[in-house]
């Protein structure tokens, strides 16, 4: 097992305490085609709603889904939208929270509207202000019973009025005191009102504004987190730069520079919730602050290409850095795949695909991949499932099970992931892996393959792979069921 498939494997089960502005996250996903006669505004048409923990409960969500547990401390109001999100929570495996209540305030919910993957208009119901007294106390209650046999705590700030400076340096207090880690995710111009912190992670905008001093090369980060160090008397900083990647700073003033992991952008909401809860639980294994950045910069590259609040699985962080599951083999998920593009594609490596049922592998099947790996840096295979076969090909087939096909596949040099799709088409696949490159055999017309426009749309291509006469699964099925059947 390779160091970094240690660090993720030691994210598992690990308890973090989340302190922080949550809010619900509603994303209305619809379609836009024409402007309004009423105004010079879009129609928007909705057509599903999907509502999820925002806010510092995205933080948690993270460090669920990547394997470790967390109690997520805030306060919401006494109304609909605080009750749906403490059912969100309770939804979850792995998320416990202590919620104070304020029935003086909204709970805090952020509507997206969002056409095509495009987000259109964001709407934000809230009432933003300092917590009373009451609400303070509940909440550090709290947070002290929480820290019993946590390994880290994260301060997610949103501004929303949650963590006043009092709060802040209350908790920092308590989880010191316990010789615990404390992670930071700022939102206030002055980052001193974070002191007690072990590690900040203000984004280029945040640090901008607290230093004046450009993010844009390195030199100028680089001199941004000293200066932000010693502001807030803080021994390590992050700084997230975006298409610069980040610059860790670490407690004995040593610099690193991280190129980022992401290349196709869908989404960048909830990114920097991903980067703390990565950091956060490997700071809490005891990883160095240079090797935690490096995971939280591979879950960064994978989250940002999902659209919505999304979170990174370790599964996909393992595939991002590792290019295989964390088994060792090559048959992943989707999102796997995803990830796995996502990351080869941030190393300016390009990606090919091709799809098919390679049930009772062939010479024509061998002489298709060879040609698909010839295409590009990286070919990933996908496969039709069982079912998928039986609806294409009859009911006598597969003659070979999905993982029996999966198995043979990987074990072909030329293939560097597989994925099963259950699907007719791989169209959903190729949708969702973006590849650089589509196979097909030269017996389709690029008009004909499926899921061509998607690649050619994003400025990747079509290559036709040329056939190799005499050889198909069919008539091999035919000849061993006896000459008769040939």
């Amino acid at each position: 097992m390779s160091r970094s498939s240690e660090w993720i494997e030691a994210f598992r089960g690990r308890k973090l305490v989340v302190f922080g502005d949550v809010m619900l996250d509603r994303y209305t996903f619809g379609d836009s085609t024409r402007i309004s006669p009423e105004a010079p505004a879009p129609v928007f048409k909705a057509e599903r709603v999907d509502a999820m923990i925002g806010g510092a409960g995205n933080v948690a969500r993270n460090i669920v889904s990547l394997g470790g547990k967390a109690v997520l401390i805030g306060a919401i109001g006494a109304d609909a939208a605080g009750r749906e999100l403490q059912a969100a929570i309770e939804a979850e495996d792995g998320l416990s929270a202590a919620l104070a209540i304020n029935p003086d305030m909204r709970t805090a919910v952020k509507n997206r509207y969002v056409a095509k993957n495009q987000q259109m208009l964001r709407v934000d119901e809230e009432d933003v202000g300092d917590q009373p007294d009451s609400v303070v106390a509940d909440m550090m209650s709290s947070l002290a019973t929480a820290l019993d046999g946590a390994s880290a705590l994260v301060i997610s700030d949103y501004a929303k009025g949650v963590l006043t400076e009092d709060a802040i340096a209350r908790a920092c207090a308590i989880a010191n005191d316990r010789n615990l880690p404390v992670v930071v995710d700022p939102k206030a111009r002055d980052l001193s009102r974070y002191r007690g912190a072990t590690v900040v992670t203000p984004n280029a905008k945040e640090t901008e504004e607290a230093t004046g001093q450009s993010c844009v090369s390195d030199t100028g980060a680089e001199a941004a987190a000293r200066a932000i160090a010693q502001q807030v008397g803080c021994p390590m900083i992050v700084v997230t730069r975006g298409p610069q990647g980040m610059t860790v700073r670490n407690a004995d003033d040593g610099i690193t520079h991280l190129p980022t992991a992401a290349q196709e952008v869908f989404d960048v909401s909830g990114a920097g919730d991903t980067v703390v809860a990565a950091l956060a639980l490997g700071l809490g294994s005891g990883l160095a602050v240079e090797d935690a950045a490096e995971l939280a910069n591979r879950a960064a590259g994978v989250v940002v290409a999902k659209v919505g609040t999304a979170t990174v699985s370790a599964a996909e962080l393992h595939i991002a850095m590792h290019g295989t599951g964390p088994d060792g083999r090559l048959t992943v998920s989707l999102d796997g795949a995803v990830a796995a593009t996502r990351a080869w594609q941030a190393q300016g490596q390009s990606v090919v695909f091709t799809n098919g049922c390679f049930d009772l592998l062939h010479p024509g099947h061998v002489s298709l991949l060879g040609f698909a790996r010839e295409q590009g840096d990286k070919l990933i295979v996908a496969i039709n499932s069982d079912a998928s076969v039986k609806r294409l090909k009859g009911s006598s087939r597969p003659v070979q099970d999905e993982d029996s096909r999966a198995l043979v596949m990987e074990a072909l040099r030329f293939v560097d992931l597989v994925v099963i799709f259950d699907e007719d088409t791989p169209l959903e696949a190729i949708t969702a892996i973006q590849p650089d490159v589509l196979v097909k055999g030269a017996d389709y017309k690029p008009g004909e393959v499926v899921g061509g426009d998607v690649v050619t749309g994003r400025g990747g291509r079509i290559a036709l792979a040329p056939l190799v006469d005499g050889h198909s699964t069919t008539a091999a099925i035919a000849r061993a069921n006896g000459p008769e059947n040939v």
